[in-house]
């Protein structure tokens, strides 16, 4: 999903605003997924390249604009796993589309250090347009520590015309010298009604907003991905009960890791549950009741270990069998 399908929330604007009148080379942007890290790096980045700039960031109308609308701007470099670089429209290196058309290699899903040695390059050229040059780099985590250290001398000793922008959903595992070398900002969380107000704005109905809201854990990006997904709020509300029974049907169209993904959530609301507190994903009435603490934690590390390889699988059908399998045993679990 691109940016520009999507009105601009108003707590990334507001964002926007505040952090375009400090000065800094380089922001770090971190918070939980889901709260518009990439909408407002592109933000930042927009405003800093536009030819005609306000207070409130990119006039939106000039050749700098368009030029990013349309990814050919030459003063901008996107770095992100290739997957989703091919997701949001963003063009590989020709050598990169290559490889992946020649099938000589999968898109990646981590920054690749060549892409990162390519930005080092466009950072010591001369600007383009004249205004400067701007880096994105999302989600920064996604660097390994090659590809991070081939990014740390030129954030040390920056070029005077370059700025930077890395956005993240889990800054705790950057390298802590990229950390220290930014200004970082906390993304904001929105109010509830501010972000079903929104949602609704996207042609989410209101039911359906709250409900993929609660889906989502209070995260309006992932809420209205969840929304544009298809999949109903009435089946995830369904989801705890029909793992219960092992109903492997429940999550017959899921991928590997989307599966393990609610699975995570509804481990989540259980664990809560059993020491008395909210659940986050479900609402309380569709939770069956919680198994000994001890099954539910021996289900957690099951689960992140699964993720680890859900990308990958052997065989995606059995693995969703196996998958709800262990759920309900867990469910079930009496010790």
């Amino acid at each position: 999903m691109s940016e520009t399908a999507v009105a601009l929330a108003p707590w990334i604007a507001a964002q926007r605003s505040s952090l375009l009148v400090q000065r800094g080379h380089a922001w770090l942007l971190q918070g939980p997924s889901g709260l518009g890290q990439y909408a407002l790096g592109m933000e930042l980045v927009r405003a800093w390249l536009c030819d005609a700039p306000t207070p409130q960031g990119a006039c939106g109308r000039c050749g700098s604009c368009h030029a990013i609308d349309v990814r050919t701007h030459a003063d901008l470099c996107v770095l992100m796993p290739e997957v989703q670089m091919m997701a949001l429209g963003w063009p590989l290196s020709e050598k990169a589309q290559a490889d992946i058309d020649d099938k000589k290699r999968k898109p990646s899903r981590e920054i690749r250090v060549e892409a990162m040695r390519d930005a080092v390059e466009f950072a010591q050229r001369t600007s383009g347009r004249g205004r400067g040059k701007a880096v994105l780099v999302y989600p920064a985590e996604q660097m390994n520590h090659i590809t991070a250290n081939a990014l740390l001398k030129t954030l040390e000793e920056p070029p005077g015309d370059v700025r930077f922008v890395l956005a993240s959903e889990a800054a705790h595992q950057l390298l802590p010298t990229i950390r220290s070398r930014c200004l970082g900002h906390t993304m904001a969380w929105p109010a509830e009604a501010e972000m079903l107000q929104w949602l609704t704005r996207q042609g989410v109905e209101p039911a359906a907003a709250a409900a993929h809201l609660r889906a989502a854990g209070g995260r309006p990006d992932d809420a209205l991905a969840l929304a544009r997904s298809g999949r109903s709020p009435q089946a995830w509300a369904a989801l705890p009960q029909a793992m219960a029974r092992g109903d492997v049907a429940a999550l017959g169209d899921w991928a590997p890791a989307q599966a393990i993904d609610a699975l995570q959530k509804l481990c989540h609301d259980l664990l809560a549950a059993c020491v008395g507190a909210a659940p986050r994903y479900f609402a309380p009435g569709d939770l069956p009741k919680p198994p000994p603490l001890g099954a539910l934690t021996r289900w957690s590390r099951a689960l992140a270990k699964a993720a680890r390889t859900a990308d990958h699988p052997f065989n995606a059908g059995l693995m969703l069998e196996a998958l709800v399998a262990q759920a309900r045993n867990t469910l079930h679990s009496r010790h």
